[in-house]
């Protein structure tokens, strides 16, 4: 049985731009909370482990890294993703956003000020994850209902069982939504 070998030079792709990248470090630019870092990273790498080992940026949590628990979410253009599933390099041209961009001038997030008042943690290591995902979703799509907010926040496990406080400060955040987007 012969085996075929597609080369980026046989065309069978549907895109001709194909880059290929060597497995060596490549220099990129990626733009987090509002700042732009210059950094050289394998292109293998993932976005959370991007955040985590070149920024220092370990407010993003490292669990299951398989996107099954929603502890590495963080928002880029303003959308929740799963910073484990994604390769860093593919979003050197993103906005991305973490648990640390979202305070502003010393000040916590309302979503975060609502975790934190209505005791919507108890681990806390889904925390950071849960916080950026509400806060993703809010600006996705205001959720009316709690079962919507349910749905939309199932992606974001708590081992804890914490889910009634976490949906209780979401509805908070929601009474005063001019606030809530970041």
């Amino acid at each position: 049985m012969d085996k075929k070998i597609i080369s980026p030079t046989s065309h069978n792709f549907p895109n001709e731009d194909i880059k290929i990248f060597p497995s060596e470090e490549v220099e990129m630019v990626l733009c987090v909370n509002n700042q732009s870092y210059l950094v050289n990273l394998e292109p293998c790498m993932t976005l959370l482990d991007a955040l985590r080992e070149k920024l220092g940026l370990i407010g993003t949590k490292k669990v299951c890294d398989r996107g099954e628990c929603g502890a590495c979410t963080v928002l880029v253009n303003g959308r929740r993703i799963n910073s484990c599933m994604t390769l860093a390099i593919m979003h050197t041209d993103s906005e991305i956003t973490t648990i640390e961009g979202l305070a502003k001038d010393g000040e916590l997030h309302p979503m975060q000020t609502a975790f934190i008042t209505h005791d919507a943690f108890q681990c806390g290591y889904c925390t950071s994850g849960q916080i950026v995902s509400a806060v993703g979703m809010i600006s996705e799509e205001i959720p009316q209902l709690k079962a919507e907010i349910r749905e939309n926040m199932s992606g974001n496990l708590c081992r804890c069982g914490a889910y009634p406080n976490i949906i209780a400060a979401i509805q908070e955040v929601l009474e005063g939504i001019e606030d809530a987007a970041i």
